[in-house]
């Protein structure tokens, strides 16, 4: 954090240096500056490098941005996440496995990485609907249900696989 742009050329010129007294070094392809919206965005030039200006970036796992949008874009990355974690337990998923090992699995391999982070979201009744919409989708497809429809009744039923 810094007031000014001549302030972080200072402080990440001193950070630099001080890191190389002591034998640590800074890669300054992955350092990034992120501006607030009413400063005029400049690229710092630091110990000869010029640093990548960029509207959000991904620190510990969750996109920092500034603005509303926040919560959205992460809860739907964390989706994502999800889906992927998902995907890689599929060959058990689909397994004549016990389903309470199923869920098992699901719950300590893919839930913890869809609601890592929760802790620090503002919840909203649709931000919550999203997650547990997802949630519910992951669930029948471990679940492999088909669903029939009797075309003359038009009711549903639901048949294991």
């Amino acid at each position: 954090m810094a007031g000014s742009l001549e302030d972080l050329s200072t402080i990440l010129n001193d950070l630099n240096s001080v890191s190389q007294r002591t034998g640590l070094k800074i890669d300054m392809e992955k350092t990034k500056i992120m501006f607030i919206v009413y400063v005029t965005p400049m690229p710092e030039i630091v110990v000869s490098t010029k640093l990548e200006l960029v509207g959000e970036y991904v620190y510990l796992g969750e996109i920092v941005r500034l603005g509303k949008s926040n919560f959205d874009r992460e809860i739907n990355r964390q989706i994502q996440l999800g889906w992927a974690a998902f995907g890689r337990l599929r060959h058990i998923f689909s397994l004549g496995i016990p389903q309470n090992l199923k869920t098992r699995s699901f719950n300590q391999r893919v839930l913890p990485v869809m609601t890592y982070g929760t802790d620090t979201w503002s919840f909203t009744a649709g931000r919550m609907r999203k997650l547990k919409v997802a949630q519910r989708a992951m669930k029948r497809a471990m679940l492999a249900f088909l669903c029939v429809i009797d075309l003359k009744t038009r009711i549903s039923a639901v048949v294991p696989e």
